[in-house]
């Protein structure tokens, strides 16, 4: 079930105008039930806006920061900040993320890009096809758009 398909059980748990109400202000309704993907998804948006805030930071292999990163360093790195460890390469970090589907992906998440079963790279999902990565020596942690259909999805959890 997805976030927008419990908006009507939310709303009528909490309360129709009081839903409404925490939601013109930004806030959060609490259902027991949805806590841990909620908690998933502000550790993927804490993440994410950790590797945002190193843009242009220069790439360096087997760097993971705090000024110089690898690809997955920049993302090791990203979710310690974050509150949660990841293993240090994109290997590895992809065998210990839960794998979903492209149309399941949500900003936060970790594309694996592969060859065969072989992951070589791997950058932060930001939403509309585009990820925050550190691509390659002589370039700087950027958002850059996804160029291959070469991808899996993995979430932190």
């Amino acid at each position: 079930m997805t976030a927008l398909n419990r908006v009507p059980s939310l709303m009528a748990r909490a309360g129709t105008a009081s839903a409404l109400t925490i939601a013109a202000v930004g806030g959060s309704i609490v259902v027991p039930g949805v806590a841990s993907e909620a908690s998933a998804a502000t550790l993927g948006t804490k993440a994410l806006q950790v590797a945002a805030s190193k843009k242009g930071s220069p790439y360096q292999w087997g760097a993971t920061g705090p000024r110089r990163f690898d690809c997955s360093g920049l993302t090791l790195y990203s979710f310690k900040k974050a509150g949660k460890k990841l293993p240090r390469t994109a290997a590895q970090q992809y065998n210990k993320t839960h794998h979903i589907s492209a149309s399941s992906r949500r900003a936060g998440d970790l594309v694996f890009f592969h060859s065969g079963s072989y992951v070589y790279h791997v950058g932060i999902y930001a939403g509309g096809g585009k990820i925050w990565h550190a691509p390659k020596t002589g370039d700087v942690v950027r958002l850059q758009k996804i160029w291959t259909r070469s991808v899996w999805y993995g979430r932190v959890n």
